[in-house]
């Protein structure tokens, strides 16, 4: 399968909330997880907050992931917090937030492409600290993260209260 990635538009919130959703119900472990709705894809796809990217099967024309990255701004959720950034830094701090790729279509590399079309464009914007979080356990999305230049700088309970290792990676 080939498969190219490209920039969500507005109008595709609600399917990332479907494919979110979906991987989601296949979870073994679904505290390893955060599934976004379609309020809040709708909210960062539509609001300036957030981009998106989708991998498309290239044959089919069907998505295959999504893959979600958030601009914090000053907002208490900034994880620049988290890793002791001066206030002037956060403005330059881009959450990497949810990867989702549909099980038929694993195996392909698809979060880590995604992952990649996000940093070139946050980099081109101006980012400079690209943080996330993620299960400790999910040895997955740890590997997938590290492989990419992230390190753990710490665990905190976030998202409501669930365990996650927070990463960070610096762009030069």
């Amino acid at each position: 399968m080939n498969f190219r990635i490209e920039r969500a538009v507005a109008e595709d919130y609600q399917l990332f909330a479907d494919i979110i959703q979906s991987v989601w119900r296949g979870m073994d472990h679904k505290d390893w997880y955060l599934a976004d709705n379609s309020d809040y894809t709708c909210h960062m796809l539509t609001s300036g907050e957030g981009l998106g990217y989708k991998a498309i099967e290239a044959e089919t024309g069907d998505v295959a992931g999504v893959f979600l990255a958030v601009i914090p701004g000053f907002s208490e959720e900034n994880m620049g917090r988290d890793a002791g950034l001066a206030e002037d830094e956060l403005p330059k701090v881009a959450h990497m937030d949810t990867a989702a790729v549909l099980p038929q279509y694993r195996g392909h590399q698809l979060q880590y492409r995604l992952m990649q079309a996000a940093e070139a464009d946050l980099r081109a914007m101006g980012f400079r600290y690209l943080m996330g979080t993620i299960h400790p356990d999910n040895m997955y999305s740890m590997n997938n993260a590290m492989k990419q230049g992230y390190r753990i700088i710490g665990e905190k309970l976030k998202h409501g209260g669930k365990r996650r290792a927070i990463l960070m990676k610096e762009l030069t």
